[in-house]
């Protein structure tokens, strides 16, 4: 199993980074030992900058390579609400060096993953209201109308790339407003306004 994440997916949150829109998805990876499927996150003794950046997560069904975007549909069938935890500091850091910051994005548990979904439960995928909230406070927003690449275009896209394999997870992307967590905060994520985790940071 592995774990795909596409970065600067809205353009707010690119240009909230000062990072530049990109014209194909930006993807990384994060290995099986960074996925949190339960329990609280624990704060990393190396970083004194974790940002929550809240996405909605597709699991895959069935393998493929070269999908089409027409048939990248019949791929996934279940979705839930993910965390893509990172150490903007330590990623800060090694992107000034020109150095790859997977150290800051695929650390061990920095992938939490809530309740999956039957996609097939909302109307349209590529609409859904989504939202972070940390101790009761609204702090992130998004739609995934507002994606720069809508999911049928990102697996058709990271598939060209990767073999695709069931239970392999794709993080979509965050919206603005991403920051930093603290001890003894309590995270909540609500996709169409129903909650699909919460979890408290340690």
């Amino acid at each position: 199993m592995k774990i795909v994440c596409v970065g600067r997916n809205y353009l707010a949150h690119a240009k909230e980074l000062h990072n530049p829109v990109p014209t194909s998805p930006v993807l990384f990876i994060k290995p099986e030992t960074a996925l949190l499927r339960a329990g609280d996150f624990y704060l990393p003794s190396f970083s004194k900058e974790i940002h929550h950046e809240i996405e909605l997560v597709v699991r895959i069904n069935r393998a493929g390579k070269s999908i089409a975007e027409d048939f990248a549909k019949n791929y996934y069938s279940e979705i839930a609400l993910g965390i893509d935890f990172t150490a903007r500091d330590l990623q800060e850091e090694l992107k000034k060096q020109g150095l790859p910051w997977e150290k800051s994005k695929g650390f061990d548990n920095s992938a939490f993953v809530g309740n999956f979904l039957d996609k097939n439960a909302f109307e349209n995928i590529q609409n859904l209201d989504f939202a972070l909230q940390i101790n009761q406070k609204t702090v992130q927003t998004g739609n995934t109308q507002d994606m720069i690449f809508a999911i049928d275009k990102i697996i058709a896209d990271i598939s060209q790339y990767f073999t695709l394999k069931v239970g392999d997870l794709i993080f979509t992307g965050t919206p603005s407003g991403v920051g930093a967590v603290q001890i003894g905060d309590v995270l909540e994520g609500f996709l169409e306004g129903q909650s699909n985790f919460k979890f408290s940071i340690r």
